[in-house]
């Protein structure tokens, strides 16, 4: 009877899928000098999820571009004011400073979102003065401003516009809000632009469109339940400042999607590049992911993968199997003796009862058996630190692996994405000398991490 097929071909499966793994195709390298220098490369826009070093690698890219002769602006949305203090500044606000301290002909200059300032300026704008107080001193405006959903990241794109249409600058780059997913950062801007241009608004400023007795009537009759509903709902002084907001509004709602839909139309034009920032990590790289999917189905320009934080080891060709085998040698010297004296006792033939050895008599008593309390063996100080070390290089070893797979996972999944690898420091960067290793890090091209099969 002929074995059974089966386990060969899921053996054969299996070897294959390991050849597999080795065979793939390793990271295209992000080249960012190039980007940078390119005067048609007016805005570079870093997103990825919170936590992942986006405002550290958007200040290190406008420093880097600025030292290398661009006049640049950067965009931060963290309200930590952690840029500030890289660059030197006391505090940034909603207009660009100049940063002191760069080399080269170029300009820094940095600037943090003021989202309720920003939403003013837009007011003010688009309104006549009497009416732009009033919607300014309106409460329900006051609460919009400050807190609706989306409002930061539409005004973060509003501002983006606002600079963009200046022309004063060679580079903009924009560190975009902490979203929770991409769809926060993409959609904001029209999310907010439909709610002010959206039905109930109209609805809402239908009464003051008719005006007088006409408008009352209106309101009274044509609107009593659902006026009655939304004041049961918001309360009655709520409906009175939206129904106020919104008729000061009037004139300004048009704008708001109109401007959303120019700075859609920037973020996807060619002088536009996106920068997906990550850490080796799967739920950031997986939100990294979603971010490219994201970015190719809107037809937004990518330029590829910043993975921050990378661990590397000077000492690669020692495994962290071979580097915890050693450990457990060195701390259980009763597994591998290494004093010269027990080597010597054990390794002799009188040990195991030679021929020739008076031991080996039956009333000799034989050494071999006799019992040794294990915690009464020493272990030399210089092989207790020799085994932590080993330990230690074990966990970093262990680490790099996890890296190297998610890395993996994640460029064979998005092969096309170009990906640029930045060590993980042992501290933060607190200014312009560690922006500048970080930007010299991003251009350096140097993998921290193994391609696959090395």
């Amino acid at each position: 009877m002929s074995p059974d097929p089966a386990p060969a071909r899921e053996s054969t499966r299996t070897q294959e899928a390991a050849h597999g793994a080795r065979r793939l195709a390793p990271a295209r390298l992000l080249d960012i000098d190039p980007l940078l220098d390119d005067p048609d490369t007016r805005i570079v826009v870093c997103c990825g999820s919170g936590g992942v070093g986006k405002t550290t690698t958007a200040a290190a890219l406008g420093l880097r571009a600025a030292e290398r002769g661009r006049k640049v602006v950067v965009l931060t949305i963290d309200p930590a004011r952690r840029l500030a203090q890289s660059m030197g500044i006391d505090s940034l606000d909603n207009v660009p400073r100049r940063v002191k301290g760069t080399e080269g002909e170029g300009e820094l200059h940095a600037m943090m979102l003021d989202m309720k300032r920003t939403f003013d300026e837009v007011v003010e704008a688009h309104a006549d003065p009497e009416r732009a107080a009033a919607i300014l001193a309106n409460p329900f405006y006051q609460s919009l401003s400050a807190g609706f959903a989306g409002t930061q990241e539409y005004m973060a794109m509003e501002k983006l516009g606002q600079l963009r249409a200046r022309d004063e600058w060679d580079l903009i780059v924009v560190d975009t809000p902490p979203s929770r997913s991409a769809l926060d950062f993409l959609d904001a801007p029209k999310r907010l632009g439909s709610f002010l241009d959206g039905r109930l608004i109209r609805l809402l400023t239908a009464p003051a469109k008719l005006g007088g007795r006409a408008g009352m009537k209106f309101l009274n009759v044509g609107m009593s339940m659902m006026t009655g509903t939304l004041g049961k709902l918001l309360g009655g002084q709520l409906l009175k400042d939206v129904q106020t907001f919104v008729a000061a509004m009037d004139t300004t709602f048009g704008g708001f999607r109109t401007r959303a839909d120019a700075t859609y139309k920037l973020l996807q034009a060619p002088g536009t590049a996106f920068l997906v920032v990550a850490a080796p990590e799967r739920d950031a790289l997986r939100e990294a992911a979603y971010f490219v999917e994201r970015l190719a189905a809107e037809r937004m320009p990518l330029a590829g993968l910043v993975l921050n934080r990378v661990h590397g080891s000077g000492a690669g060709h020692l495994s962290a199997e071979r580097a915890l085998a050693a450990a457990e040698n060195l701390e259980e010297p009763r597994i591998v003796d290494q004093g010269d004296g027990k080597a010597g006792l054990r390794n002799s033939p009188e040990t195991y009862g030679g021929s020739d050895s008076p031991e080996s008599s039956p009333s000799s008593p034989d050494p071999v058996q006799t019992p040794v309390d294990p915690l009464q063996t020493s272990v030399d100080p210089v092989d207790q630190v020799t085994a932590g070390l080993l330990r230690l290089h074990a966990e970093r070893m262990q680490l790099l692996s996890r890296e190297q797979r998610t890395r993996d996972r994640f460029t064979a999944r998005h092969p096309e994405v170009a990906v640029a690898e930045v060590a993980a420091l042992p501290g933060d960067v607190h200014d312009l000398a560690g922006l500048r290793d970080i930007g010299d890090r991003l251009a350096d091209n140097r993998r921290e991490l193994p391609e696959p099969g090395e």
